[in-house]
């Protein structure tokens, strides 16, 4: 039902979006393939996120010196605190980089060498662990300086990028505690970081998922033609409509089975996808359901990130 939501060519490397505008694609947009983009006016640019490592990284920036010569990075958007873009930060450690308060505070609490680490002791954790290199045994997580934002922002922040007026709006907490979208009036483009994940399915690892929503009536409301998702083809409105129908779905069934009493991994296994069966990492309802049912019942407990993956684990073997 909520198929072929793309308007341009997916396909990896860089595709210009007009205007001096660029989006960096990695098919197939799962775990770890995240999307990133730059907006150039004269001298200045804007880069937003980095990827997963410092490989996938320098090979995005090449490729964008290659198409704009003489680019400088003089300023990076972090959109979120996640790994997948925000890891190749220290290749452009000379730049201003900015991020929501939020992110900035939770991505000082993050780790990569971690996922090194964990990637080490796989072998050892079973099914959990085929999992885990499942999603992240492709990346290189190694040698990884991280670099935090160099400014910080709450609400919404107006940059010039030479004549153009670029927008960035915090909508999180949602997927992240501090996601924000960069929207460019002029090119009636927005960069979404994960907010939008599309054709594979979001992931709601902070939520309430109200916002979430609210951040894609917010996106409704814009002015767009051009819509860069976190992971994903390029899409425009429809794009956000289907992300905004899917959190709806999984939220009142989610509430229906937490009523009932039943619990988050049976209700995850109960919840129909079969008008999103197109999209990929379905194993992810585990999470969704997880935290919904800690939004419904007023939790504020961390996520149990062993338990959720081992749900998942569980969900990527029966589901496929």
């Amino acid at each position: 039902m909520y198929a072929n939501l793309g308007t341009k060519p997916y396909t990896k490397g860089l595709h210009s979006l007009g205007n001096n505008a660029y989006a960096w694609l990695q098919p197939d947009g799962g775990w770890g393939w995240s999307n990133a983009g730059l907006v150039v006016d004269g001298d200045e640019s804007l880069l937003i996120d980095t990827l997963y490592d410092l490989s996938l990284t320098e090979a995005m920036l090449k490729a964008m010196r290659d198409a704009e010569a003489g680019v400088n990075f003089n300023t990076l958007v972090n959109t979120h605190s996640n790994g997948d873009h925000c890891n190749g930060n220290e290749l452009v450690s000379h730049a201003e980089i900015i991020s929501s308060r939020a992110t900035a505070e939770e991505l000082g609490r993050e780790n990569p060498a971690m996922m090194t680490k964990l990637l080490e002791n796989a072998e050892n954790m079973g099914e959990v662990g085929q999992f885990f290199v499942h999603c992240f045994g492709k990346f290189n997580f190694s040698n990884i300086n991280q670099t935090l934002p160099t400014r910080t922002f709450e609400d919404q922040l107006e940059l010039k990028v030479g004549d153009k007026s670029v927008l960035l709006k915090q909508v999180g907490p949602a997927h992240t505690l501090g996601d924000t979208l960069v929207y460019v009036p002029e090119d009636k483009l927005v960069f979404t970081g994960d907010i939008l994940f599309i054709e594979g399915h979001p992931i709601l690892w902070e939520g309430p998922v109200n916002n979430w929503i609210e951040a894609c009536d917010y996106m409704l409301n814009l002015d767009l033609e051009t819509v860069v998702p976190g992971h994903g083809p390029i899409t425009d409105k429809k794009g956000i409509r289907a992300v905004k129908a899917y959190l709806n779905y999984i939220r009142d069934e989610a509430r229906k089975r937490y009523d009932a009493g039943m619990s988050v991994f049976d209700a995850a296994m109960d919840i129909s996808l079969s008008d999103y069966e197109s999209w990929g990492d379905a194993e992810r309802i585990v999470v969704n359901t997880s935290v919904l049912y800690k939004e419904f019942s007023g939790s504020h407990e961390p996520n149990n990130m062993t338990e959720l993956f081992g749900m998942m684990a569980t969900v990527h073997r029966e589901r496929r």
